[in-house]
Order: structure tokens, then C-alpha cells, then sequence
């Protein structure tokens, strides 16, 4: 046993912890709305070398039905996938690969459960990004892998079922959107391949209603150069250089050129374009009908565009994690400003909670970095709801946790930082951890007593080393021990610890101490 020493110095010395070695290998897939990429780079000298690609259509988007559920046909089609990139990843190392959903996950009603088969078929956790999350990894990728010409760039991603905006300058977004309308969601407006001008024009009407939440902000904040991103505006800048326009840049000119030639067309099946490649005739029309609604409402002179995108983002975050460059910190850091949270006062139960932490790992099965990093966040933004009432803070706590834009995180990240924050006074609710993967409930829960037995332990807000302490686990147990006659001398810790083992019980679980 050791005491628990919260003094600012050594606490400060205990958070430097060494990036861990990043492997030499990593890849990052991308779940969207029309297709499945996987990019597999190798680290070289501190940069990152792409050293294999694969990619599938699977328009999982068609497979959303009217009661935003994943057909057995889709869910088929893309564990099929996920299957052969599970092959390709077969040895990587654990951590080194990073997979992400997006909006047609997002908005699935069954996606936790699909989630639960296509990670165990790829042999890699799957996350869901939010759209704003995944604007901002957009954003990464292509600042990455485009050089910086000077001034603000937007960036734009017309996906399968959302398209991403982002304002931003060198590798900072500073403006970040995503828009329900994509090249498969809007394929309604082309019923059976049929391309009329009045389904183009209502496409382009209703994309334009969509954009009219940001055509005011983003001209306003203004950018020198704007970039395209991903398969729809690629493809268009494919069949525009077999026009001639060898240049590679797309006007509302030749925008509207090509439209009347998609419209002349008359049915998919008669869109004869040099350029167009086969997979992506059906969803020309819907993607070129976004695009143009784009043009027309922001509205841009010109547009260059990039080979990367959300895939190359999570590659680049992906390594900056192992070079100590997380996002999440500065997130978690943000937020902590933003809500005045007490920094004095969190650091006491952080240092504390990851001492219980290293007593207990072992027992429960709790060893590994990313416990310690969410039991250290959790605990360094216990109390932002605070900052709306002292009464049933936890609970504001929960709700700003788990609504607020937080770069770098997961959805499912999120909604455990939200669950640890809700839990970690009064009343304990199990049930709180259900929005959860069912593999990630009970370590949420032993994460979140850690958390209860250090914020108690603190009551008293004040800088003062507690004295060596014990905690032992095994199943739903604790036992925690303190020097002999160290209680007798602090009442009200042992009359806080009362009340906790009283709120461990009506939960169903036990907590001992002497």
C-alpha cells in the first residue's frame, strides 16, 4: 500500500505518460453510405505510406428501409465485405487499426446489433462517428495530403447518405457541418433510373433546402480555396476531363453542361459519358443534382478536388495517437475550460481513481490504455454540470456529455464518458450502461465505482495526501482498507462510505471497508 499523493507537482509528472510505440503497420476502414474503403499504410520515417486499397460498393444506404432498418439483404451484403477486409488484416496488431461508420449507421435502428456481427467478422472494434466528427476527419485527410496554398480552405464530401462542409485553415477546421443528402439517398428522385428534368429539378430544390442552414455562415467566414472530396465529385471531375476540361477544376458551367447531357439521357442505362465508370452510373444523377445545388447556394466560382478523405483522416489520427497527439485530450481540456470546471479538485479524484485503478486491474479484468484514458477523462469532467446547478449535477453532466460536439471521440466513447459522469454519485443506475455495447457494460460499471470511491474520498476539496489505501475486487464486490484507527478519526468518510455501500447494495453489488 501506498499513500495517495495529490500534490500539483507530482500529479502533473504522473499524467506525462509515453506515447506508446506505434506500429509499423496500420490501416483504417471506412463503413459509408455507397461504399466500404480500406486504406493499409506504412509508417516510414514518421509520415505515412499507403501501401494498400481496397474497396466495395455496398450502397448500404438502400438497404435503410421506411422504419430506418437495416435489410437482412444489406447486412448481408456488408458482412460479406467486411469479411474479405478481415482477411487482409489478419496479424495486424491490436490498436492498429481503426474502423468507422457513418450516416447510414447513424441513423439505423438495428445498427448496434449489425455493429456487434460486422466487428467480430472484420476482427476489429467498429465505431460510429457523428457527422460533425466525421466532417472533421474529412477535413485531416485532405489537409494531410494536400499542400497549404495559404488562406482558409472548404472542404466539401458528397457521401452516400450525408454531405460534409468544412471550413478551415491548415490542418484547424473551423467551421464543420454534415447534411442529410447524399448520391444513394437521393436516388428517390430518379425512380427506377428514370432521369426527368422535374425529378433533377426536385433533387436540386430539396438539396437546397437542406443548405439553407448554412449559406449564410459559411460565405461569410469566407475561404480562398475549395476542395471535393470522395466518389461523387471524383467522378464528376473524371468526366469532365474526358470532355476536355483538362484542367480538372468543376464550374456551375460545365455543371450545367454535363447536367443537360445526364438529363437528355433519359435513363441510367443510356448514360454513355466517357469517364463515367460503370459502378457509379446509377447514382450520377443524385450526386451530380447535390452538387450542383452546391454551386448554386453557397456559391463557388471553382472547385479543385483531392484523393483523400474520411479514410485517410482516421489513418492520420490514427498515428498522431501514438506520437501523443490525441484529440481527445484537447477536447477533454476544451471542455474543462468551457464549464470552469475545478482543476484542483479534479486532479485529486483523477490521481486517486487511477491508483484504484492500477489495484484493481488485474481483479476485473480492467488492464489496458484506454481504460486508464477514460477513467482519467471522466474523472477530470466529473462536475461540468456544475456549472448549470449543484443539484443533481450528475445529471446535467450526462446531458451536456452527451450532447455536446466532442472531436476525436466516438459515439460509443461518448456515450461511456456521459454513462461514467451520470453514475459517479447518488444513486447508482446500471441501467444507464445499456446504451452501451453489451461487452462494454460491465467494465463501464467497475470503471464507474473506481470513480464514486475517489470522488467520496475528496469530499472535502482541499490538497491533502490520503493516507495508504487498499482496494480489492472480485466479481461484484470491492473491499477497501484503511490504516487502523484512520476512520475513527474521519466520521464523515466513514459516514460517506455507509451511504455508498447502502447505493452499492440497491444496485445489487457490494462494498466492504474497516
Amino acid at each position: 500500500m501506498t499513500a495517495i499523493d495529490v500534490s500539483t507537482a507530482p500529479r502533473a509528472d504522473r499524467r506525462k505518460r509515453s506515447a506508446p510505440p506505434a506500429p509499423e503497420m496500420m490501416a483504417a476502414v471506412d463503413l459509408g453510405s455507397n461504399s466500404f474503403h480500406m486504406v493499409i499504410a506504412r509508417v516510414v520515417a514518421g509520415d505515412l505510406q499507403t501501401v494498400g486499397r481496397l474497396k466495395e460498393k455496398v450502397q448500404l444506404a438502400a438497404g435503410l428501409d421506411q422504419h430506418h432498418l437495416l435489410t437482412a439483404e444489406a447486412m448481408a451484403r456488408a458482412l460479406e465485405c467486411l469479411k474479405r477486409f478481415g482477411q487482409r488484416l489478419k496479424g495486424m496488431a491490436p490498436g492498429s487499426v481503426r474502423a468507422v461508420g457513418t450516416n447510414t449507421l447513424r441513423m439505423a435502428r438495428n445498427g448496434r446489433a449489425f455493429l456487434a456481427q460486422a466487428s467480430e467478422v472484420l476482427g476489429h472494434p467498429i465505431d460510429i462517428i457523428a457527422g460533425r466528427e466525421e466532417a472533421r476527419l474529412i477535413y485531416s485527410g485532405v489537409a494531410h495530403t494536400l499542400p497549404d496554398a495559404g488562406g482558409q480552405r472548404l472542404v466539401i464530401d458528397i457521401g452516400g447518405g450525408s454531405t460534409e462542409f468544412i471550413i478551415g485553415k491548415g490542418y484547424e477546421p473551423l467551421l464543420l457541418d454534415s447534411l442529410h443528402m447524399g448520391c444513394v439517398s437521393y436516388e428517390r428522385f430518379f425512380p427506377e433510373g428514370r432521369i426527368e428534368r422535374k425529378g433533377f429539378k426536385a433533387a436540386v430544390t430539396a438539396a437546397r433546402l437542406e443548405l439553407m442552414s448554412i449559406q449564410d455562415s459559411y460565405p461569410a467566414l469566407g475561404w480562398q480555396h475549395c476542395v471535393g472530396s470522395s466518389g461523387t465529385i471524383q467522378s464528376i471531375q473524371e468526366i469532365l476531363i474526358a470532355q476536355g476540361h483538362h484542367d480538372g477544376l468543376i464550374t456551375l458551367d460545365r455543371l450545367n453542361a454535363l447536367r443537360e447531357r445526364v438529363e437528355d439521357a433519359g435513363h441510367e442505362s443510356r448514360l454513355n459519358l466517357p469517364g463515367l465508370k460503370e459502378e457509379r452510373r446509377s447514382i450520377l444523377p443524385a450526386g451530380l443534382a447535390v452538387l450542383y445545388a452546391i454551386f448554386k447556394s453557397l456559391p463557388i466560382a471553382t472547385m479543385s478536388t483531392s484523393d483523400a478523405a474520411l479514410r485517410e483522416g482516421v489513418l492520420y489520427e490514427l498515428a498522431g495517437r501514438f506520437q501523443h497527439q490525441d484529440v481527445r485530450e484537447r477536447t477533454a481540456q476544451a471542455m474543462a475550460a468551457r464549464y470552469h470546471v475545478d482543476q484542483a479538485q479534479a486532479a485529486r479524484v483523477r490521481a486517486t481513481a487511477l491508483d484504484f485503478l492500477t489495484q484493481v486491474a488485474e481483479d476485473w479484468d480492467l488492464a489496458g490504455e484506454e481504460q486508464e484514458i477514460m477513467l482519467s477523462w471522466a474523472a477530470n469532467l466529473h462536475e461540468v454540470g456544475l456549472s448549470i446547478s449543484y443539484s443533481q449535477y450528475q445529471k446535467h453532466g450526462d446531458y451536456i456529455l452527451t450532447h455536446a460536439d466532442m472531436p476525436g471521440f466516438t459515439r460509443s466513447q461518448q456515450e461511456l464518458l456521459a454513462a461514467l459522469v451520470r453514475n459517479h454519485r447518488r444513486k447508482l443506475s446500471p441501467a444507464r450502461f445499456e446504451v452501451l455495447p453489451a461487452e462494454a457494460r460491465e467494465p463501464a460499471l467497475r470503471l464507474t465505482r473506481l470513480l464514486r470511491l475517489a470522488a467520496l474520498l475528496h469530499h472535502r476539496r482541499i490538497d491533502e495526501s490520503l493516507p495508504a489505501l487498499e482496494l480489492r475486487a472480485a466479481d461484484k464486490s470491492l473491499s477497501l482498507s484503511f490504516p487502523d484507527g484512520w476512520l475513527a478519526e474521519h466520521s464523515l468518510v466513514e459516514a460517506d462510505l455507509e451511504q455508498e455501500a447502502a447505493f452499492c447494495a440497491a444496485a445489487g453489488l457490494r462494498l466492504s471497508f474497516a
